[in-house]
């Protein structure tokens, strides 16, 4: 297996290199047109031009676009993603301090997700048409498409307000009564996708033909799905869990925001209203590096769940 994985790991690692090296030109030039002069936003409109000159001239601002990329690049390739402007510390840390709460965050609303949609979705695959297809459907066409602002805030008023049984909001400490609200709001979101994908899947499978033979030698319904159809009906599913997990690990700025997590999103919403250039550029660099490795595993998965794909 490992020998098997080693060529199209190397080929897809490989691969990266472009893609990232786009991505952090695309991310400067975006963001250096997008964010305006930082130096002006630091002082306000009305600050007084040759201080707004000096603070250009220290943070090497005054000179051409390219010179300021390739700079970037040299630190970067050094793994220095720059100072912020806003908290005078390296960007290194200021991501490092926000992480670990978002990959909480990320992992317990994909657990959620991951155990709730596939559980709904296998229900209504070995019932379909039946009034619990349509009960478990209906709640995840409910689950996609509830803003989660307003599903955070309902939440919080049921649990917290009424029945005080959850903090209204705060990381706590990392806490776990301060975890759940957050990640019940984010996984109701994934829930809803996974179980319709499940669904989906499972009752495209179970009308091949090895279903069928299985089905013709007696064995049960949940035995045919289980044994049989689930294996195979996986790969879009894991897709799915796969970009939902990276979404989730990029941030959640309203969930964070309704919650007071202190997130990555959170943080990347605060550094763009300060013009805080070298956060922003640096974050949203992270959230694409962070997409790019979901992509991969979510590729590795394929290899692992179908031997198919691995002889291909």
């Amino acid at each position: 297996m490992l020998t098997q994985l080693a060529r199209p790991v190397a080929r897809r690692l490989v691969a990266l290199i472009p893609v990232l090296f786009g991505i952090s030109l695309l991310v400067f030039v975006l963001n250096a047109v997008a964010l305006g002069d930082p130096a002006r936003a630091m002082l306000g409109q009305r600050g007084d031009p040759e201080l707004i000159a000096q603070i250009r001239k220290e943070y090497a601002l005054d000179r051409p676009l390219w010179v300021q990329y390739a700079t970037w690049m040299g630190h970067l390739l050094q793994g220095n993603l720059g100072r912020s402007y806003h908290q005078q510390r390296p960007v290194s840390d200021v991501i490092a301090e926000r992480f670990p709460a978002t990959f909480r965050l990320a992992v317990a609303a994909t657990a959620i997700a991951v155990a709730a949609g596939l559980g709904m979705g296998i229900a209504a695959a070995l019932r379909p048409g039946s009034a619990v297809d349509h009960l478990l459907m209906g709640a995840a066409v409910i689950g996609i498409s509830t803003p989660v602002f307003w599903l955070g805030l309902m939440l919080s008023l049921l649990f917290a307000v009424w029945l005080g049984w959850l903090p209204v909001s705060g990381y706590g400490d990392g806490a776990l009564a301060n975890l759940v609200l957050p990640a019940l709001t984010l996984g109701a979101l994934h829930t809803g996708t996974i179980a319709r994908m499940t669904r989906s899947s499972l009752l495209e499978v179970v009308r091949q033909d090895y279903v069928q033979a299985a089905r013709a030698k007696g064995l049960g319904e949940v035995a045919v799905i289980g044994k049989h159809a689930l294996k195979n009906a996986l790969i879009p599913v894991v897709t799915v869990i796969g970009i939902g997990l990276a979404d989730l690990l990029v941030g959640a700025p309203l969930t964070e925001t309704v919650f007071a997590w202190p997130g990555l999103g959170r943080m990347l919403v605060a550094a763009v209203g300060q013009r805080d250039l070298p956060v922003v550029m640096g974050a949203v660099l992270v959230f694409a590096v962070i997409y790019v490795l979901g992509s991969l595993l979510v590729d590795l998965a394929y290899l692992v769940i179908d031997p198919r794909i691995r002889r291909d």
